[in-house]
C-alpha cells in the first residue's frame, strides 16, 4: 500500500503551478514558466523519495496552456532533458505518479467543440505521463461528465467518445465517482462498459451513496483493474465540518483512516489522500501505517484530551497501551475512534476541561481566571454548550502560545 497527496507540497519552496495571463503567454515566458515547474516537480520527487511517500499526483498545470493553441512549443523535445531525470527518479524509486484533468474536460457533453477540448486536454496529459514513464500503472483520473437532463444518454455518450480516444490514453484513462451526478454504482456500469479501470472515492460516495456497503463496493472497484493497470487506487478524504458537503478537511484524521482501512481489508491498494495539508498528512499516514513508534505517540499525543472528554477509563487504558507499544497502530486508532463516539458527558467533559486548564492556571489573569470558571460551572449545569469553554481554552492556547494545545485534536 502506497500512500500519496496531490498536486502541492506545503514543507519545501517547489512549484509546479506557476503560470501567467493568456496575453503575457509569450514563447520566452513560458519558457522560464515551463522549465521553473519542472525543476519543482524533480525537487518534489525528491522530496517524497527521502519521506517514504510512494504515490503523487502532479498538477495539471505543470505545462502552462498545455492544451491551449497559446503554447505551440514542442516542450517535450525542448525540455527532455529535464523530463528524463525526473522520469529516472520516478522509475529508481517506483513511485507511482497520476493527473486528474479538471472540471472542464468533459467527454460526454452533447457540444462538439467541448467534447475536442476534452479531446485536448487528454491528449496532453497524456504526453506529460508518456515523458515520463511507458507504464500504464500511471493514470489520468476522470470524471464521467454532466446528466444533461438525459442520463442514460449522457453515458452512452461518454462509452462512445472513450471508444474514440487514441490507445495511448485509453491506456491510462480511469474513471471516478463524484459527488453529483454519477455514483459508485454508475461509474461500475461505465467501467464494464468502457474498461476502464474505476477509482472508489469515500467522500463522493458518502454525499451521493447507492445503496451499497462501502466495503462492497471497493471489492467491485478493485476486480475493475488489470495486471496492466497496476493495483488499484482508492482516493480518500474527510470532511471539512465547517464547509459545504465535499469540502476537504485539512488534516487527515488517522481514528477515521484506520476505521476506512477496514473495508479496504484483503485489498492491496494505493491511497490517494484529499487534504489541505497535502503532504503533512502523507508523512503522517505513511509513518502510522509503518507502525512508527514515535508518529504513534505524537498523534497519541493530539488525541489525549478528547479521549479524556468521553472516558478518563479509557484515556488512561490508551494511555498505558501507547506507552508499552503493545497494539498494532491501525486497532489503537480504531479504539480512540468508538471511544470519540461515545455519548457527551457532563462530569467526563468537565473533568478534561480542568486537566487543560491546568497548562493556562499560572500564566491566566484574574479576568481570564473567572472567565474559565463562569464557563465550566455554566456548562455543568447545562447553560452552555461544551464547545464554547473549548473555544475560550483554544483562544489561551494561542495567547500563551501552548503549542501542546494549540496542536491538540481537543
Amino acid at each position: 500500500m502506497k500512500i500519496g497527496y496531490a498536486c502541492i507540497n506545503l514543507s519545501i519552496a517547489a512549484s509546479t503551478g506557476r503560470t501567467c495571463t493568456l496575453k503575457n503567454a509569450s514563447p520566452q515566458r513560458l519558457r522560464e514558466l515551463i522549465s521553473a515547474n519542472l525543476s519543482g516537480l524533480e525537487r518534489i520527487i525528491e522530496y517524497n523519495m527521502e519521506k517514504g511517500i510512494g504515490l503523487f499526483r502532479i498538477g495539471s498545470g505543470l505545462i502552462p496552456f498545455g492544451s491551449h493553441p497559446a503554447n505551440e512549443l514542442k516542450w517535450w523535445e525542448e525540455f527532455k532533458p529535464q523530463l528524463e531525470k525526473i522520469a529516472g527518479l520516478i522509475e529508481k524509486s517506483g513511485m507511482r505518479v497520476s493527473m486528474h484533468p479538471g472540471q472542464y474536460t468533459v467527454l460526454n457533453s452533447p457540444k462538439p467543440e467541448v467534447v475536442k477540448n476534452a479531446f485536448e486536454d487528454l491528449s496532453y496529459h497524456c504526453r506529460v505521463l508518456d515523458c515520463l514513464t511507458s507504464s500504464s500503472i500511471h493514470k489520468i483520473v476522470l470524471h464521467v461528465g454532466g446528466v444533461y437532463s438525459d442520463k442514460e444518454s449522457s453515458i452512452e455518450r461518454f462509452v462512445h467518445v472513450c471508444s474514440m480516444l487514441p490507445e495511448n490514453i485509453r491506456k491510462r484513462l480511469v474513471i471516478e465517482n463524484d459527488e453529483k451526478s454519477y455514483n459508485a454504482r454508475d461509474i461500475l456500469r461505465i467501467s464494464s462498459l468502457t474498461k476502464a479501470p474505476a477509482v472508489f472515492d469515500n467522500l463522493h460516495n458518502y454525499i451521493n451513496p447507492c445503496l451499497e456497503d462501502e466495503a462492497s463496493l471497493i471489492g467491485k472497484f478493485a476486480l475493475t483493474w488489470k495486471a496492466c493497470d497496476g493495483i488499484p487506487k482508492l482516493h480518500y478524504s474527510q470532511q471539512d465540518i465547517f464547509k459545504k458537503p465535499g469540502a476537504h478537511s485539512q488534516t487527515i484524521m488517522p481514528d477515521s483512516f484506520f476505521k476506512f482501512l477496514l473495508s479496504v481489508k484483503g485489498i492491496d491498494a494505493d491511497i490517494m489522500l484529499e487534504v489541505k495539508d497535502k503532504n503533512v498528512s502523507a508523512e503522517k499516514i505513511t509513518a502510522l501505517v509503518s507502525g512508527s513508534k514515535n508518529a504513534v505517540q505524537s498523534e497519541w499525543a493530539r488525541y489525549k484530551y478528547s479521549v479524556m472528554e468521553k472516558s478518563y477509563e479509557m484515556y488512561k487504558v490508551l494511555g498505558k497501551t501507547v506507552a508499552s507499544d503493545e497494539m498494532a497502530a491501525s486497532e489503537l486508532f480504531c479504539l480512540i475512534n468508538d471511544v470519540l463516539l461515545l455519548p457527551e458527558d457532563r462530569g467526563r467533559a468537565a473533568n478534561a476541561l480542568e486537566h487543560v486548564w491546568g497548562y493556562f492556571k499560572k500564566n491566566a489573569n484574574e479576568i481570564e481566571n473567572e472567565r474559565f470558571f463562569s464557563l465550566l460551572s455554566s456548562y455543568k449545569n447545562g447553560e452552555t454548550p461544551l464547545q464554547a469553554a473549548k473555544e475560550f481554552l483554544r483562544g489561551l492556547s494561542v495567547k500563551y502560545n501552548v503549542g501542546y494545545i494549540r496542536n491538540s485534536y481537543y
